[in-house]
């Protein structure tokens, strides 16, 4: 008689969140290997999964967040199950695999991630070892297919060609922008790093994309090589803004409230809308104008522009503007909301990754008028490629601002950044959180307590 069970090595071992969560971020150590063969041998040894929900794929440098949020809170609007895989996490792991706008439980993120380290050991036999985030997109996947989705909206982690979750194609693919980040592995130009994220299109699919200039031009080449339908989709038009989002034109809906801020969500909002139309032509899912109208208006994006009132009245503004496209959006996010925030000067807390474009964030931040004048509170994270605080605050010191503009007013370094934050808020006006998701993350868990992002304590016994 045949033993039905699995062989020895691929039988789960019985793991308590903490030891998951450890097993998988120790992958860690095979760092960042493009390509798409351990992803799909996981996946095929899980059953492959993936091909059990359609949906969209989104890859570009800035956006794909914004756009997940906007889209997936239309499709919530109109009553739809709906899987998203945000990145990166703020407070908790669990918040990289989210559906219907809640993190995945502890149990259930227990589970997974068994049943994926069980077999991750024979697929490193023949394809290598499998990374943290190949290993993260077969628990996604997994996931989903066991929780009766509607459909799914996928974050491309890095790139797009070789990103572990090009190896599922939803049926739409979705290429926000393209600017310079990640050089390191996706090339030093423009052409070179759209040609890797124009790649996720794929023959059958549906495409849009808010890409311009010569990334356009390799994103509609793309497109046509794969005689894959291309949606360009241009900014909606801004009417205006307020403490707590924008106003914008949008074709087919016309005057349309948007619930994240900053002016860059007019592009952001387009893309989304584009994505939602997409969907329903390759036959997915419709979403009504009603129901998109709600959900643009009650989007939510943590930690991104996001404006926290605290109870003893003080305003900390948080934002994950950690590359120079980034920064240069919230510099002007800034000057538009100054009117709408708290009387007296802001007061900002950064901090970065060594390996960032730092010199490139100071300048796009300096340039703000709202940041004129202001305290400016260099700290840092507890993250291996962390720069130090004190080479922030002299990178901030020693880096010109535009001629003839006065930088801030002080700049001082503070390690520890809760001790920074402290500083912050013994000053009058609104305290800026910005830089760094790792500092955001460690500021919102202070400042929020959000039941759904709440780990077991590590001493809490086995279930």
């Amino acid at each position: 008689m045949t033993d039905p069970s699995p062989p020895p090595s691929d039988r789960p071992v019985a793991l308590d969140y903490h030891e998951a969560l450890a097993a998988l971020t120790a992958r860690g150590r095979f760092g960042i290997r493009m390509g798409l063969g351990r992803t799909r041998a996981l996946l095929r040894a899980l059953g492959d999964p993936q091909l059990a929900v359609r949906g969209a794929l989104v890859a570009g440098t800035n956006g794909k967040g914004s756009v997940l949020a906007l889209a997936g809170s239309a499709l919530r609007a109109a009553g739809l199950r709906v899987g998203e895989t945000p990145k990166p996490h703020l407070v908790t792991y669990r918040e990289r695999v989210v559906i219907d706008a809640r993190p995945i439980g502890v149990d259930d993120f227990t589970r997974n991630v068994e049943a994926v380290l069980a077999v991750a050991d024979r697929v490193a036999r023949r394809h290598g070892d499998p990374t943290e985030f190949e290993l993260l997109t077969a628990v996604v996947f997994r996931h989903f297919a066991e929780a009766d989705l509607d459909l799914a909206l996928v974050e491309v982690g890095l790139g797009g060609r070789l990103d572990a979750t090009h190896a599922w194609d939803g049926g739409v693919a979705v290429v926000t922008n393209v600017d310079l980040d990640h050089m390191d592995r996706l090339g030093s130009t423009i052409t070179a790093i759209a040609k890797e994220k124009a790649a996720i299109i794929e023959r059958g699919d549906i495409a849009v994309t808010g890409a311009t200039g010569e990334a356009l031009e390799i994103v509609g080449r793309r497109a046509r090589r794969m005689a894959a339908p291309l949606t360009v989709v241009e900014p909606a038009t801004l009417l205006g803004w307020d403490r707590d989002g924008i106003d914008v034109e949008l074709p087919g809906l016309g005057k349309t409230r948007v619930g994240l801020r900053g002016r860059h969500q007019a592009a952001n909002v387009a893309v989304a809308d584009a994505l939602l139309d997409a969907l329903e032509e390759a036959g997915i899912t419709a979403v009504d104008r009603d129901a998109r109208r709600r959900g643009y208006a009650t989007a939510v994006w943590p930690g991104r522009l996001e404006l926290l009132e605290l109870e003893d009245g003080r305003e900390v503004l948080l934002d994950g503007a950690h590359n120079p496209a980034g920064a240069a959006a919230l510099g002007r996010a800034l000057d538009d909301l100054g009117p709408h925030l708290a009387a007296g000067p802001l007061t900002l807390i950064t901090a970065s990754m060594a390996d960032k474009d730092v010199d490139g964030v100071v300048r796009a931040l300096s340039a703000a008028e709202a940041l004129r004048g202001a305290a400016v509170i260099a700290t840092s994270v507890d993250a291996p490629r962390a720069m130090p605080a004190l080479e922030l605050a002299e990178r901030w010191r020693s880096l010109p601002g535009p001629a003839g503009v006065p930088g801030p007013a002080s700049v001082t370094a503070v390690s520890d950044p809760l001790e920074a934050l402290d500083a912050a808020m013994a000053a009058p006006g609104t305290t800026v959180v910005a830089g760094s998701l790792y500092l955001v993350g460690a500021v919102r868990a202070h400042l929020l307590d959000d039941p759904d992002l709440r780990d077991p304590d590590p001493g809490a016994p086995a279930r």
